[in-house]
């Protein structure tokens, strides 16, 4: 089987489904944040790409965790993709419906990642670029046998709210925020009614949908993404983690940390955890709330 790289066309992807797929799953990741009322499985069910299955972020996640799709445990995730027919050496390709085609699929890539598998892409531009290029779609839900899956957690990819304090004293990390502007620099609210505003101090903020190409709709080339973080001032060359709003886009900052050769970390609490567990000084602006 051909071996692909981290990003591939929707030509490709098409032109791989009308051969031999035994080896290969299609997942569709899709989620959207709930303010656009947008249900990412009832739209797969509706229309999918052909033979693709669904991958529920919400489902594959820590069910005792107060926050939204945190890393799943271990022994879940090797159940949750062995059900979907995913082994060890299965190539697994990922996409979301999103707007530009690149917002939660990359949490998924992501997951996998963690996880220690090899063979994964993500096809560039999402469901919005296969549409535009008249490939063929379906709604038939497609069932695989289950496989035996063997997961092996790099922990070091996945930071934790005690990891996020000691840097800010220590400064160990780089940290970078995937929100959007007006959220990260608090003229946007929250999509969590009542969420504090802000951002972690010590933060810069990269918006998720910096590592797209506005014209192409499809990821920047290396280059271009190395000069999305050196215009921030991040060194490519040191530690890095990322942080968002639930541990969803800062996935795509990952994603762009991979492309450029480097292993970017995730905040998986990212604001859902910080805003509620930090101290006002902790958060930027400042708020007055009865935290010391």
């Amino acid at each position: 089987m051909k071996k692909f790289n981290t990003l591939i066309s929707a030509k490709l992807l098409h032109d791989s489904l009308t051969g031999n797929v035994k080896n290969m799953r299609v997942l569709d990741a899709s989620w959207h944040l709930p303010s656009l009322q947008r249900d990412g499985r009832k739209e797969y069910v509706e229309k999918h790409i052909p033979k693709a299955s669904f991958f529920d972020i919400d489902e594959c996640s820590d069910k005792t965790s107060q926050f939204s799709h945190t890393v799943p445990r271990q022994s879940h995730f090797e159940d949750y993709v062995g059900n979907l027919g995913i082994c060890n050496n299965t190539h697994v390709i990922i996409y979301d419906n999103s707007e530009n085609g690149f917002f939660s699929a990359p949490r998924a890539w992501w997951t996998f990642k963690i996880f220690g598998h090899k063979s994964i892409s993500l096809l560039n531009g999402g469901f919005p670029k296969w549409c535009l290029e008249g490939y063929p779609t379906s709604s038939e839900i497609p069932s695989f046998s289950k496989e035996t899956y063997s997961a092996s957690m790099n922990k070091t990819l996945v930071k934790s709210f005690e990891d996020i304090v000691r840097n800010i004293e220590d400064k160990e990390f780089q940290l970078v925020d995937a929100r959007s502007s007006g959220r990260f620099y608090a003229t946007d609210p929250e999509p969590e009614t009542g969420a504090p505003r802000g951002h972690i101090v010590g933060s810069v903020n990269i918006p998720y949908d910096s590592i797209i190409d506005p014209e192409t709709k499809e990821v920047k080339n290396p280059a271009d993404l190395r000069t999305v973080f050196a215009d921030v001032q991040i060194d490519l060359e040191k530690p890095i983690a990322a942080s968002c709003g639930s541990g969803v886009t800062a996935c795509c900052l990952a994603l762009a940390g991979h492309l450029c050769g480097k292993d970017i970390s995730v905040y998986d609490g990212s604001w859902s955890e910080w805003s509620k567990r930090s101290k006002p000084h902790q958060r930027v602006p400042g708020v007055t709330d009865n935290e010391e």
